[in-house]
């Protein structure tokens, strides 16, 4: 079944969420619904016709690694050079810079879209979307003046490079050097490993935003720096000049995402320059970190509708046996459509949570009200965690409905699994996105959440003289949620730790489900959805909760040697 860019759904969706709040302010006053549907009509176009069909070729023919040069999986350059020519890139970017100054929550949708067309190729400018903000925060004017315009419009490619072999979630462990030249330069000098499309055979240059220690830099994070070290170092004019000291070592043989080259770079005394403060480089690089993870959250729920619509399309046509609607087809079983309804709930919430952070992030923009940075910061790692969670599952459940043929290549629906998989590891392990939820992001001893949880019931009270049952059972369950976070700012770090994973999935559960709600109030036709969602997924919140109570003794009295026996 071809990809069909959901349209109807993200108009929907961007309503449900509260966009409007957004197209209302000053910054975004452009953004109205004719304009905001005209953007979605022309993306969805190319993702329909040019993208979707890159990527199977992305699948079957992988990067590669020639000679000290990257060749990319056939149709991608004619592919990226169409997204660079649409001004897809550089949607968010500031009007300055030669970007749209689209609202986040527009381009994610567009990212959304492209994530569902071709994973591996997506990923590219999103890197760059990354850098350009991380730039637009950080940099010096002549930086942003050199590179942004460049990179806003694709002629020019931006990569992020953090991890190195003994410093992966401890950032704080960066071996790589960075030492003054005199001339307003740095010679930085060390390897990366996992960097996503480290290089490629179609953009003109390839700029690396690097995190390297000067030598006074203190240990762990407080010592390190951000530097812009390029491919090709730019001349007078500001054109590519001569080779840079850094090349592309290896690519990586990977489970999945096989279009997207994942490289190993090696620096030696490459010329870079500081991009912000020295010993600062991990405030601009979480800049660009928090960027990506909305975005990869969101690659995450681009994966699951694409692996939806596969299976959907399947099971309409697969004919098998007598079935009790007559039809034949396995999707008049009740547990095939008990999988295809999970499968469109799910992608349903987690849309929706990634578009509320998204419309979240543009509120804090616009009028840097601290109340909607913090539901901004709040609604972040769930959205990373729980979207690419639920690609995951999504895509698992999208195999299971194909039965047999899921488990044959040449149906496709194996690489929706393979493909996103990684993208509950990379920008923050999920792991680390409940951590951070239940630590940094509960800094303010909850405010933050119990004002969403607040929200959320308030929002269940109207609700209630139409849809009873439903509202009562999500306003009980954000009840069990708002206590179990009472509970849980009350226990020592490691104890939050032990339960963080839990108490995400029923943060998200909650949250899915009021969308949900808000949905059926606003469109009859998503009742049975609704229904679905807030009746047979979110009672999941209760043994979810119950684990977070538990802390962490029952972990540890699991030692190595128990384990192990």
């Amino acid at each position: 079944m071809p990809y069909r860019a959901p349209l109807a759904d993200f108009t929907f969706l961007l309503d449900v969420v509260g966009f409007a709040e957004v197209a209302a302010t000053e910054r975004f006053a452009e953004a109205s619904p004719e304009m905001v549907t005209a953007i979605l009509v022309e993306a969805g176009k190319l993702c329909e016709t040019t993208l979707a069909p890159l990527n199977r070729a992305g699948d079957k023919t992988p990067a590669r690694l020639e000679n000290g040069v990257v060749r990319t999986s056939p149709g991608f350059a004619e592919g990226y050079r169409e997204i660079a020519a649409g001004g897809w890139i550089g949607m968010g970017a500031s009007p300055e810079f030669g970007g749209m100054g689209l609202p986040i929550a527009v381009a994610t949708c567009v990212n959304d879209m492209m994530g569902s067309a071709c994973l591996a190729l997506q990923l590219n400018p999103l890197m760059t979307q990354g850098q350009i903000e991380a730039l637009e925060h950080h940099a010096s004017d002549a930086l942003k003046n050199l590179y942004i315009p460049k990179l806003v419009s694709g002629e020019w490619c931006g990569t992020m490079n953090l991890t190195e072999p003994q410093a992966g979630s401890d950032v704080g462990a960066v071996r790589t050097r960075a030492e003054d030249r005199g001339d307003g330069t740095y010679a930085i000098t060390g390897q990366k490993i996992y960097i996503s499309w480290g290089d490629n055979d179609f953009s003109g240059n390839v700029c690396h935003l690097v995190l390297a220690r000067l030598p006074d830099g203190p240990e762990g994070t407080k010592g390190i720096s951000l530097f812009m070290v390029p491919k090709l170092i730019p001349d007078a004019d500001g054109n590519p000049g001569q080779r840079n000291s850094l090349k592309v070592v290896s690519l990586e043989h990977k489970l999945g995402l096989h279009g997207s080259p994942t490289a190993v770079m090696q620096y030696d005394a490459a010329q870079g320059w500081l991009v912000g403060e020295p010993h600062k480089g991990m405030a601009a690089m979480f800049t660009m970190m928090n960027n990506a993870r909305l975005g990869v959250g969101m690659q995450g729920v681009a994966v699951a509708e694409a692996a939806f619509q596969q299976a959907l399309g399947y099971a309409m046509d697969r004919k098998q046996g007598k079935t009790p609607l007559g039809s034949g087809a396995i999707i008049d079983h009740a547990d095939v459509r008990r999988m295809l309804a999970q499968m469109k709930a799910e992608v349903f919430s987690a849309r929706a949570i990634g578009l509320a952070c998204a419309v979240a992030i543009d509120m804090g923009r616009a009028t840097g009200a601290a109340e909607w940075v913090a539901r901004a910061a709040l609604l972040t790692p769930i959205a990373k965690a729980y979207g690419t969670d639920i690609g995951c599952e999504v895509a698992h459940l999208g195999v299971q409905v194909h039965g047999g043929m899921g488990f044959i290549e040449e149906t496709g629906a194996a690489q929706f699994s393979r493909d996103v998989r990684v993208t509950a590891i990379y920008e923050g392990t999920n792991g680390i996105q409940a951590m951070d939820l239940v630590a940094r992001k509960m800094m303010d001893n909850g405010e933050a959440a119990y004002r969403l949880f607040d929200e959320v019931q308030a929002a269940a009270e109207l609700a209630r003289p139409t849809h009873p049952d439903l509202a009562g059972a999500v306003w009980t369950a954000t009840e069990a949620l708002r206590e179990a976070t009472e509970a849980l700012n009350a226990m020592p770090p490691n104890d939050r730790f032990a339960g963080a994973v839990p108490y995400l999935r029923a943060f998200a559960r909650v949250l899915g489900s009021h969308f949900h709600l808000k949905a059926a109030l606003s469109d009859p036709a998503r009742l049975p959805l609704a229904q679905f969602a807030i009746k047979r997924l979110l009672p999941e919140y209760a043994p979810l909760l119950a684990q977070v109570r538990e802390g962490s003794a029952g972990l540890y009295a699991l030692t190595p040697e128990a384990l192990s026996a």
